[in-house]
């Protein structure tokens, strides 16, 4: 006990919470997203048959969808393919699903800012296992649908897990913490498609729903909190505001908000490299979710792929991306980045010819080794190459404009895809595709150059 001077006790320096240890918040994190990913993917090789399943049972809505698309077809001279309906209402869902994300995601951090990232992450999760009861609970198109509505609403756990992250008080950290969410993703999408395989279309919802509750959980007893209060936001309503940037296609290509949150970046810095950069990924990706989200129906219809011949598929891919990462990504230098994305998307254009010409197995097989290639390095390196720019303050925010770019992609890539595979067939969607490709390949073919020059 110390005394002071006038024999009294001296007041003690009120205590402050220390912050969470660094391992233990990157463990809650990379388990917890596993969790919730591999609830969500293990539905991606049961999709096909869930939507035919819908149609044989001559449910009320997807009966009203399938007469709307049959009158379409008919009112524009098309010839009525209704196997080629699935693929459509499968990318009309999933971009309804990425665009309910792209637009709660940046509101759910705004609000996180404001009550701090253990509640908000509580409650998004509690909306997915919502999403999945509500599937389980009933096995009508519109029960599933209203599932993915509730699911997409309440996905913005992934940007909440890149908030806690960006919360530690390390850059070491902070990059360690990045490249967890990065092995969270590609276990998920390796282990989740496997798990759904091998499940009855029955059974699925059951079992995401139970992953989903697992994870509630778990972040209950073991998530802390990693923003204090002195450091949150005093209202809402600014985070909202501010919010309101990364719900504008044209701001976020601009990455206005990074030129509103401090010192604007001069061209001479890097605006313009970035902005580039921030197109880049965006077509990019705009292209690949179309794929990814239409091949799961090709190889349902043309080589009649069952759930689990489906999901050995996904593993050969996750695995082939696992590889890739630990290997060739993970040894980079700085400055090479923009030259290793230049390659892969280059060999995009063989892969989706491969994938939407080949009638026979190697000929898939050779496409999707090309295509995993592809996937394994372009958004790590791009998000690397970004990270180099804008000032410390800035760089949540130029990595939240990138991340908002990639949702949006995903919104309206897989619909766009779905559109042109039900008008003109799997050859020309994936041709088409392949075509398009050149386009980001041609912004970054003398971007190589000015990005190498910044690194050195």
């Amino acid at each position: 006990m110390r005394w002071g001077g006038d024999g009294g006790c001296a007041p003690r320096p009120p205590i402050r919470p220390q912050p969470a240890p660094r391992r233990r918040v990157l463990t809650v994190v990379f388990l917890g997203l596993l969790l919730d990913l591999m609830a969500f993917t293990l539905l991606l090789p049961l999709l096909p048959g869930l939507l035919e399943s819908h149609g044989r049972a001559q449910d009320p809505l997807y009966g009203a969808w399938q007469r709307g698309v049959d009158w379409l077809a008919t009112a524009i001279g098309m010839p009525a393919e209704k196997r080629y309906n699935s693929v459509l209402f499968g990318g009309l869902i999933g971009s309804a699903f990425s665009l309910l994300q792209f637009l709660s995601a940046p509101l759910t951090g705004a609000l996180s800012d404001c009550l701090g990232r253990r509640l908000v992450m509580l409650l998004s999760v509690t909306g997915l296992a919502a999403s999945y009861a509500v599937w389980a609970a009933s096995r009508s198109f519109t029960a599933f649908l209203a599932s993915r509505a509730i699911g997409g609403v309440s996905k913005g756990n992934v940007s909440l897990s890149t908030a806690i992250v960006a919360d530690l008080d390390s850059p070491q950290a902070r990059s360690q913490g990045m490249a967890v969410i990065g092995v969270a993703f590609s276990l998920a999408f390796t282990l989740g498609p496997m798990l759904g395989a091998c499940l009855a279309l029955e059974s699925a919802p059951w079992v995401s729903l139970l992953l989903a509750v697992c994870d509630l959980l778990f972040l209950f007893c073991f998530l802390p909190e990693t923003l204090p209060p002195e450091k949150r936001a005093p209202s809402i309503a600014p985070g909202f505001r501010a919010a309101l940037d990364l719900l504008s296609p044209p701001a976020l290509l601009r990455f206005s908000s990074v030129t509103a949150a401090g010192p604007a970046l001069a061209a001479g810095d890097g605006l313009g490299i970035l902005r580039r950069l921030g197109l880049v990924y965006f077509l990019y990706l705009f292209l690949f979710s179309g794929l990814e989200f239409t091949l799961g129906f090709l190889v349902h219809q043309r080589f009649q792929f069952s759930s689990l011949q489906q999901g050995k598929m996904f593993l050969f891919i996750g695995l082939t991306m696992a590889a890739v990462q630990g290997t060739y990504v993970r040894r980079l230098g700085p400055g090479r980045e923009v030259g290793a994305v230049k390659q892969a998307i280059l060999l995009l254009v063989p892969a989706f010819l491969l994938i939407g010409w080949g009638r026979s197995l190697p000929v898939l097989g050779l496409g999707l080794l090309l295509y995993s290639f592809a996937a394994a390095v372009v958004v790590p390196c791009l998000s690397s190459a970004v990270a180099g720019y804008g000032s410390p303050a800035q760089k949540g925010t130029v990595m939240g404009t990138l991340r908002s770019l990639g949702a949006l992609a995903r919104a309206a890539g897989p619909m766009a895809a779905a559109s042109v595979y039900w008008l003109a067939g799997a050859q020309a969607c994936f041709t088409l595709s392949s075509g398009l490709f050149l386009l980001p390949l041609a912004l970054l073919w003398k971007l190589q150059q000015q990005v190498q020059s910044k690194a050195e």
